[in-house]
């Protein structure tokens, strides 16, 4: 039998261990100690980001081939998590450019990909994903947004809604209806550029948490573009859109996990440190079981979502069509899902444990925990990961 060293089933490789090294190093030497005034001033984490696009890591997964790091969806899942348990609000830049340039890097043409991977890999832009609408939440397919072909170009014409990093990024992956009659094989996927005329957002929204990400309406006002942004073929979009989220979700699961790391390394300090009834308050039982049931839940969830990951790789190279695709479908949705109810869990348990000094601003705990509360609802809420696992039962 091969020695202990050798099992490696269950276990990140030496690569990924040392990748989490150097994002943690980076994460608390350069974005964790903007975190707080990030969220209070409610501003873009600009430290953020010229910390990872100076370390490439703000976009991680674009492929070598066009001039990125080609990271697997594990090694995206760590950078994620390892920004998240500093600084939630800047855990999105490299979430968010995986999302927003995904149906390009699946569905995308050659030039396509040529022309928006590029600038994304080197840095000079970011991607956003504009698929929600106010109209059109958890029913992604009752979209209003219209885009009418004109000979060589598309002309584009609705209201997104809730758009992660709106105003900030170049680049917008909107779905769009060509054909009304079609529901969701009627959607189309297209590129938008910031610049394009036509082109404008709506104030920032007024944010419980992740308030240093901007979450922006993007309208689109007689939005002509060339008709060679579009993604993939005409009516294939939402099939993209849905199969992007099998990717992403994960990546949703991968901040869940970092926010809950965060606020347990926090309270796990804390309790060793504050004193009551003459003793350090780790030492009472409660508080004991209190923590064993958060680092329990976090390593439950951190196992699925690893697992979702691997998966979600194997799909990418190709070695997951048939059911491998319904077990991506099922894992992304059920780590999405078990890693944010668990960090809601666990970051309220923190702030608990920190008593009337876990609910005040001067301890990053409150924070934690506003922040959060979104992984249970943004990229499918929860009560929607429910039907998806339901109808993907492996």
């Amino acid at each position: 039998m091969a020695g202990s060293a050798d099992f490696d089933l269950y276990r990140p490789s030496e690569e990924h261990d040392m990748l989490r090294d150097t994002v943690r190093a980076l994460a608390e030497a350069k974005i964790g100690p903007y975190a707080a005034a990030v969220d209070e001033e409610a501003r873009f984490p600009q430290e953020a980001l010229d910390a990872l696009v100076g370390s490439d890591l703000h976009a991680i997964h674009v492929p070598e081939s066009y001039g990125g790091a080609g990271a697997d969806a594990l090694a995206t899942v760590i950078v994620i998590e390892e920004v998240a348990r500093v600084c939630a609000s800047s855990s999105l830049i490299p979430a968010v450019n995986k999302l927003g340039s995904l149906p390009v890097v699946l569905s995308g043409g050659e030039d396509l990909k040529k022309k928006y991977l590029g600038p994304l890999a080197k840095g000079d832009a970011m991607f956003s994903y504009c698929l929600s609408e106010p109209d059109a939440g958890s029913d992604a397919g009752g979209m209003k947004t219209r885009a009418v072909r004109d000979g060589d170009h598309y002309i584009l014409n609705g209201v997104k809604r809730w758009i992660t990093n709106a105003g900030v990024s170049e680049y917008y992956t909107v779905m769009a209806v060509t054909d009304p009659d079609k529901r969701t094989k009627g959607i189309s996927a297209f590129v938008v550029e910031k610049s394009d005329e036509g082109v404008s957002f709506g104030a920032p929204e007024k944010k419980l948490g992740i308030k240093g990400s901007p979450t922006r309406e993007v309208y689109l006002d007689n939005v002509r573009i060339p008709a060679d942004r579009l993604i993939g073929e005409e009516g294939t979009g939402f099939a993209t859109a849905m199969k992007t989220l099998d990717h992403t979700r994960i990546t949703i699961a991968a901040q869940a996990l970092g926010i809950a790391q965060g606020a347990l390394d926090y309270a796990k300090g804390y309790v060793q440190e504050r004193k009551q009834f003459g003793k350090p308050i780790a030492d009472f039982q409660g508080v004991q079981f209190m923590l064993a049931d958060m680092a329990m839940k976090l390593e439950a969830a951190r196992q699925l979502t690893y697992a979702a990951a691997a998966r979600s790789e194997r799909v990418t190279l190709g070695a997951g069509s048939g059911a491998g695709k319904e077990e991506l479908t099922f894992f992304g949705a059920a780590a999405k899902c078990y890693a944010s109810d668990a960090a809601m869990e666990i970051t309220t348990d923190a702030v608990q444990l920190l008593g009337g000094y876990g609910y005040t601003r001067d301890y990053p705990v409150e924070r934690m925990m506003r922040d959060a509360k979104i992984t249970q609802i943004y990229e499918g809420t929860n009560q929607v990961q429910r039907i998806v696992m339901a109808r993907n039962l492996p």
